[in-house]
């Protein structure tokens, strides 16, 4: 019966994690993910996505992951696995940890900092130390590059994504 138990709370455990991460995020580089193959411990595995997006799995070898949902690269693993191999897999992809944002200029310690799901800028700003003296605060970039744009105008309330890069402007006055 405990076992039972161990294995209910263990299962809620990883779809709590995977919950985090919205349906229609994409793997980059740096993200750390979780692979889990339900009765099949030599294939669970824990990695994180290089520079190519390019990560290495048993049995399977060389997958690009990069640019994928986290749904669809258990897809793709599940298909891959199944046949030969498994006749059922129950596949599990969560991210463990996201890929880093930076923030720079007048804040009083730029540089790379964990993402943290429903980051705004005005949080990024607080985790990078606050508002130096010269800073604006209303003027800010934000350069965006798994969308697709590089340059945004931003506010206070605006979403922080993985991988975001934050320019905070100085004031004049």
């Amino acid at each position: 019966m405990r076992y039972v138990i161990a294995l209910l709370l263990c299962c809620a455990s990883l779809s709590l994690s995977a919950a985090e991460a919205p349906s229609d995020y994409r793997l980059g580089a740096g993200d750390a993910i979780r692979i889990h193959v339900f009765g099949e411990d030599e294939l669970s595995v824990e990695t994180t996505l290089g520079k190519d997006g390019i990560i290495s799995y048993p049995y399977l070898g060389k997958i690009v992951a990069g640019n994928k949902t986290t749904a669809e690269l258990q897809a793709y693993i599940s298909e891959g696995l199944k046949g030969d191999y498994l006749i059922n897999p129950s596949v599990l992809v969560n991210i463990v940890t996201y890929r880093p944002f930076y923030i720079y200029g007048e804040v009083k310690r730029p540089g790379g900092y964990p993402y943290q799901p429903g980051l705004t800028l005005e949080k990024a700003v607080a985790i990078a130390g606050g508002f130096t003296e010269r800073a604006s605060t209303s003027k800010f970039t934000l350069s965006n590059t798994n969308s697709g744009k590089e340059k945004l105008t931003a506010n206070l309330s605006t979403e922080i994504h993985p991988g975001d890069t934050i320019l905070v402007k100085d004031s004049f006055f």
